[in-house]
């Protein structure tokens, strides 16, 4: 069996989102998604979510692509999770280009084009635009 894992925050899920996922997926047999805790993400990252960490999972797991849901606490699990997970291969969007290059002695390391039209940023800003009638 072929593993294959991923990280994020999705928060907003959208569907660039499922096409990263639908992607990964499609790259094995068992897709892992590391999804940042809330935690995490207001201290390491300066991100404030939308949805909590369980309503992102709940969500997350909803999807048919997705084999396994488990927290990213720190920066430095990467390691530790393919090992662990007995991961064949990291996938991450290409927005992350060259960033994990160094996991490349633990497995295999793809980047995949994003879905360039959409974003959670995007979404976050066209909801924050004044509407004019």
């Amino acid at each position: 069996m072929k593993r294959v894992i991923t990280y994020g925050t999705f928060d907003l899920l959208h569907y660039g989102h499922i096409n990263l996922l639908k992607r990964a997926k499609y790259l094995g047999d068992y897709l892992v998604v590391v999804l940042s805790t809330d935690e995490f993400n207001w201290i390491e990252k300066r991100k404030k979510c939308y949805f909590t960490y369980e309503e992102r999972k709940s969500l997350l797991e909803a999807i048919r692509y997705v084999d396994l849901v488990i927290p990213e606490k720190n920066w430095e699990q990467k390691n530790t999770d393919i090992l662990e997970y007995h991961i064949d291969t990291f996938v991450m969007g290409n927005d992350w280009e060259g960033e994990f290059d160094f996991l490349k002695n633990l497995c295999e390391v793809i980047y995949l084009p994003r879905t360039e039209e959409i974003s959670t940023t995007k979404i976050k800003s066209d909801l924050n635009k004044e509407i004019i009638y």
